[in-house]
């Protein structure tokens, strides 16, 4: 009887175990069957910008685009303000989980933005969305070794005690969860804010910081989602990317 040489056998089970992962690997921009049949819907298909605009303009601004299967922006540090703009969602959405990965170049800054208005009567996102912060580790200035400007923080104002964050050029993983006020932070798997909007402590703990310059700032229990394109830190060109962005509606 023909016997298996032991490590033909090892290579097959290791090239069997390989193929297996494989398979079992999500692709990009994809949802799994039960993510659908637990509401779960994408906000970036991978392939275009539908879906998107940029601040108070019809269409994305030009220096938005799609590679590689991410929303990438790329930008210098001057140019006309409206082609880096901040990136929303044509949608607007109230209680819901939303996730995201995002990378940078060195130094980079951005953020999430969440129940921002875009009412004519504000100029910028951040005048009415608080923001869950995008800062590298380390170098990006003067954010990241300042408290509540670190990655993860509900930028201004509440400060997570440990980072989280892989700095660049790597992936990291967001998830914001806000729930009839409940606004809760992940960074890769890390709980790092669990805080309440709207109720004494909120509005004395905004009137403590430069949000008390917009009145409006924190208020809104809908709006839409926004990717911060207007900072300029880092070297140029400044370059961000976004993919995996899902939501579900709670």
């Amino acid at each position: 009887m023909f016997k298996k040489h032991p490590l033909k056998q090892i290579a097959i089970a290791f090239a069997s175990c390989l193929l297996a992962s494989f398979a079992c690997a999500q692709t990009n921009n994809t949802l799994t069957p039960q993510e659908k049949a637990d509401g779960w819907q994408l906000l970036f298909n991978g392939k275009n910008l539908d879906g998107w605009h940029s601040y108070h303009q019809s269409t994305p601004g030009k220096d938005w685009a799609v590679q590689d299967g991410a929303i990438r922006l790329e930008r210098g540090r001057a140019g006309d303000e409206k082609d880096f703009a901040d990136l929303v969602t044509n949608a607007e959405y109230q209680n819901f989980d939303l996730k995201l990965e995002w990378k940078m170049t060195p130094c980079a800054d951005s953020g999430v933005m969440f129940y921002v208005n875009e009412s004519p009567k504000y100029q910028e996102t951040y005048e009415t969305g608080p923001e869950m912060q995008i800062a590298d580790l380390a170098c990006t200035k003067p954010d990241s070794r300042v408290l509540n400007e670190r990655s993860g923080d509900l930028f201004d104002l509440i400060s997570s005690n440990v980072e989280w964050v892989n700095e660049a050029p790597l992936w990291n993983q967001f998830e914001i969860v806000a729930d009839k006020g409940h606004i809760q932070f992940f960074q890769n798997g890390h709980k790092v804010i669990d805080t309440y909007l709207w109720n004494d402590d909120w509005k004395k703990l905004v009137a403590s910081t430069k949000f008390k310059a917009w009145p409006d700032f924190g208020t809104f229990h809908q709006g839409h989602i926004s990717l911060q394109g207007t900072e300029d830190k880092g070297d140029t060109p400044i370059r961000l990317w976004f993919r995996n962005i899902k939501i579900r509606e709670l």
